[in-house]
């Protein structure tokens, strides 16, 4: 398990250093798209309109079972003929930095509150639509700022923390697996017409795998405020034993929650996906108005907290070496 931990380390140094290389993305593209081109193939050919929904259920259970066998037997594969520390190593630890999303996520945040300086509302709006579902246009400032902070929480959990836990339990295997079952959820398990049978496996999976994850997130986040100016580690502990457990997701409200409190805001509640009214429970007890300085407070926040997750990493890696 050591070497697992050291992989998902330098995977995460390397991903929060420069991002996914784009040398490596011209040359073979990236995993998350072969694994969404894969997703598209089988829900293309076994999610067929006219079947009943049990039947679409089913076939849902049989694409996840083909794509994690597929992902599963590919990356097992790769660390078999990349294992050990060497030259191969350097090119799996390439690999496995293609999973967390550290950098992307604090830049596509950052942008929103860039968006909302240059451009106001509206810039506010074009850059938030990046990262949320739901419909920008009936979002003001600040619902903006709320979503683009909940947003920040949330995939924390499933964006950063997750890979790395998975990478540091199971290796590369394990990291690949995470991020497959992660990108069907994003692509298959809403509850749409189409999808509401055929990702009904998706979405269940996803939030079992999830949640170790958006449980350490909240730990994490809430100890990133004890080192944070401005944040509270109290609220944050206080939000997320009073909030955490109402939100319809199983592993949102933990992150959301945490982030909520630190920073003394009030997160999700009722909100509008697409043209439909989600009441969900509030996350914290604070301000609704929420400005484009609290983005970036919820970005100094995020970065330390990454840079915790990153150390508990690393002397977790330091025991079991010192152990073995």
């Amino acid at each position: 398990m050591g070497s697992h931990v050291v992989l998902g380390l330098l995977a995460l140094a390397l991903e929060a250093s420069l991002g996914y290389p784009t040398a490596v993305y011209r040359v073979i593209g990236h995993p998350v798209t072969w694994m969404g081109a894969l997703i598209g193939w089988l829900d293309r050919g076994l999610n067929r309109d006219g079947d009943p929904f049990a039947r679409r259920r089913a076939r849902g259970v049989v694409a996840l079972l083909i794509l994690l066998g597929a992902v599963g037997c590919a990356a097992l594969a790769t660390q078999a003929v990349l294992g050990g520390f060497g030259a191969g190593f350097i090119s799996l630890v390439v690999l496995a930095a293609s999973l967390p999303a550290q950098r992307s996520l604090d830049e596509h945040v950052r942008a929103v509150a860039a968006g909302l300086d240059r451009n106001g509302l509206e810039g506010g709006r074009a850059a938030v639509s990046m990262i949320v579902g739901r419909n920008p246009k009936a979002l003001d400032e600040a619902g903006v700022c709320r979503a683009a902070i909940e947003s920040l929480a949330e995939n924390f959990s499933d964006g950063v923390v997750a890979p790395a836990f998975w990478l540091c339990a199971a290796g590369l295997p394990g990291g690949a697996l995470y991020k497959a079952a992660n990108t069907a959820d994003s692509m298959i398990g809403h509850r749409t017409p189409r999808h509401a049978a055929f990702g009904w496996a998706a979405a269940r999976f996803d939030d079992l795998i999830n949640l170790p994850a958006s449980r350490l997130a909240a730990l994490w986040l809430t100890l990133a405020a004890l080192v944070t100016p401005g944040a509270s580690a109290g609220g944050a502990l206080r939000a997320v034993w009073r909030d955490a457990g109402k939100h319809r997701s199983p592993n949102a409200g933990w992150p959301e929650a945490a982030m909520a409190g630190a920073l003394g805001l009030a997160l999700a509640g009722p909100r509008v996906y697409a043209d439909a009214l989600v009441d969900d429970a509030f996350m914290g007890d604070g301000r609704r108005e929420a400005t484009a300085a609290d983005i970036r407070a919820a970005l100094a926040l995020y970065r330390r907290a990454c840079v915790i997750q990153w150390l508990v990493g690393a002397a977790l890696a330091a025991a079991l070496i010192w152990r073995s």
